[in-house]
């Protein structure tokens, strides 16, 4: 009994460390990198002002485009890191944030809702819901067939329940093998079981996939 709360213990430390390297990489990407290739945009432009030579000119408006699109991407990248509403604003918000991030970079409708009064969760729990989520949405883009999906938020007095449904093509569970979404999906069982909640995956070939969350409050 104490070797396994002892793994477990070491399970939730190797995450706990991860999620904190990860949130360092993220604001050094926004803070650091973004900042330095914003000031660069900068320069670039007020050199553009005052050129007069055209084909000089084009060249830099040009550069200063490929720069404006990196900014973009390493913002989008630093969010999906680690968003900041997560710990500044909680759950809720955090997920809505993701959404907007990832339908424009999928091309998927999430149809949200939340029910019920949002509860304070400690930080540590966020993180891993957020994850499991972020992990559930990333396979239906990647492998639903699907371009809407429906996801659904019951707040009660001492539990928090998600359901994130597709309404793609579906899987058999069983005869997946030992692959990248097979080993997701562990994950994102283990998440919940580290939190004290739990994360069930049924899914049905023709009829979709859906993913029922649950973390006591």
């Amino acid at each position: 009994m104490e070797h396994s709360a002892s793994k477990q213990q070491i399970r939730s430390y190797i995450i706990q460390s991860q999620e904190e390297e990860i949130k360092r990489i993220s604001l050094e990407l926004h803070e650091g990198v973004g900042q330095n290739l914003f000031s660069i945009l900068t320069g670039l432009q007020f050199v553009e002002s005052g050129l007069s030579q055209p084909h000089l000119k084009n060249y830099l408006h040009e550069m200063t485009q490929l720069i404006e699109r990196t900014i973009q991407e390493i913002r989008l990248l630093s969010v999906e890191l680690h968003p900041p509403a997560l710990t500044t604003l909680g759950l809720l918000p955090a997920i809505k944030s993701y959404i907007k991030l990832y339908t424009s970079t999928f091309g998927v409708l999430v149809d949200l809702e939340s029910i019920g009064e949002e509860k304070p969760i400690q930080e540590q729990k966020s993180v891993a819901v957020f994850r499991v989520c972020q992990e559930a949405l990333t396979n239906i883009a990647k492998h639903a067939d699907t371009s809407n999906m429906k996801m659904s938020l019951f707040w009660k007095e001492e539990e928090l329940r998600i359901s994130i449904i597709d309404f793609g093509g579906g899987f058999v569970v069983d005869e997946m093998g030992n692959n990248h979404v097979t080993l997701g999906i562990a994950a994102m069982k283990e998440r919940m079981l580290l939190t004290g909640g739990h994360c069930v995956i049924s899914s049905k070939i023709g009829e979709g996939t859906s993913v029922e969350i649950s973390l006591p409050l």
